[in-house]
């Protein structure tokens, strides 16, 4: 039984490359260019980052980059939209 999860996890990793790319080969197929806006509690962001204070019940925008690094961080969707549209980042939608 455990073989035939490595073998199905030794599948899916060959058919996802892209899980084993590192910081730079994903940088050059433009993960430096593409985000996704992501709705994070107060709590969340205050453990996220030591310097800044979050107010723990209000729901914030984090933009990371699509590796995951944090971009931005907004109280309203505008503020973000605003924020994007002086960016040359594509936006992508989480599902």
């Amino acid at each position: 039984m455990m073989d035939n999860k490595r073998n199905t996890e030794d599948l899916l990793d060959a058919a996802n490359p892209l899980k084993h790319l590192t910081r730079a080969q994903f940088a050059a197929l433009g993960g430096d260019a593409v985000a996704y806006v992501k709705p994070v509690s107060g709590l969340v962001l205050s453990a996220m980052i030591d310097d800044a204070e979050f107010d723990v019940a209000t729901q914030y925008q984090l933009v990371m980059s699509a590796d995951g690094t944090p971009l931005m961080v907004a109280d309203t969707a505008e503020a973000v939209s605003e924020w994007l549209g002086d960016q040359n980042i594509g936006v992508a939608t989480l599902h």
